[in-house]
C-alpha cells in the first residue's frame, strides 16, 4: 500500500543518500535511460549525487511516508543569456513505485519550481519510444525535433533522443 505522496525541495541528500543510491541503481538497472549503463556500480552512483546538490540545481524528491520513490531536478541556467530558462533533469521514480502517478506530480511540481524561478521555458530530453514520451506531451511539452545516434543503450545500439519544449504561462 501507497501512503500518500509528498513533493519536497532537497537541499542535502545526508540522511537520504543511501535510498537516492538505491533509487538510481534500481532504474538504470530497470533500463532507464538517464546517462548511466547496467550494471550500475553503487559507488558511481553515490558519486553522481553527491555533485547533484549545487546553486543552480534544485532537487525535488518524492515521499511516501519516510521512503523516496522518486526524483527530478530543475536546472536553472545561469548564462545571461539564457536566465529565463531551465532544463528538466533526471526524472525517475523507483520501480517498486510506478504507475500512481509519482512521475507526473514531480513535473507539476517541477514547473511551479520553474515559475517560482522566473523562468518562462522549460526544455528536456528522452530517449526516443521510453514511456516518458508521452507523460511529456500530455503535460503539454513539445517536440522540437529528434538526434540519432545520440546515446548508447544497455545492448550496444544507438537510440535517438526526443528534445522537448515548453513555453510556461
Amino acid at each position: 500500500m501507497l501512503d500518500q505522496v509528498t513533493i519536497e525541495r532537497l537541499d542535502t541528500l545526508d540522511k537520504e543518500m543511501d535510498q537516492f543510491v538505491d533509487m538510481l541503481v534500481a532504474v538504470v538497472d530497470d533500463g532507464a535511460s538517464i546517462g548511466f549503463l547496467p550494471p550500475l556500480d553503487r559507488e558511481e552512483a553515490r558519486s553522481y549525487w553527491q555533485s547533484v546538490i549545487e546553486p543552480h540545481t534544485i532537487l525535488l524528491a518524492a515521499r511516501s511516508g519516510e521512503r523516496i520513490t522518486g526524483t527530478v531536478q530543475v536546472q536553472l541556467c545561469s548564462k545571461p543569456n539564457g536566465n529565463h530558462r531551465a532544463e528538466i533533469a533526471k526524472l525517475m521514480v523507483h520501480p517498486d513505485y510506478r504507475r500512481h502517478g509519482i512521475a507526473r506530480q514531480l513535473m507539476i511540481e517541477a514547473e511551479q519550481v520553474a515559475r517560482q524561478s522566473e523562468r518562462s521555458l522549460l526544455v528536456l530530453d528522452t530517449r526516443d519510444g521510453d514511456p516518458s514520451n508521452r507523460l511529456y506531451q500530455s503535460l503539454g511539452f513539445l517536440l522540437a525535433g529528434q538526434i540519432p545516434y545520440f546515446a548508447r543503450s544497455e545492448n550496444g545500439s544507438l537510440d535517438a533522443t526526443n528534445l522537448y519544449y515548453k513555453v510556461l504561462e
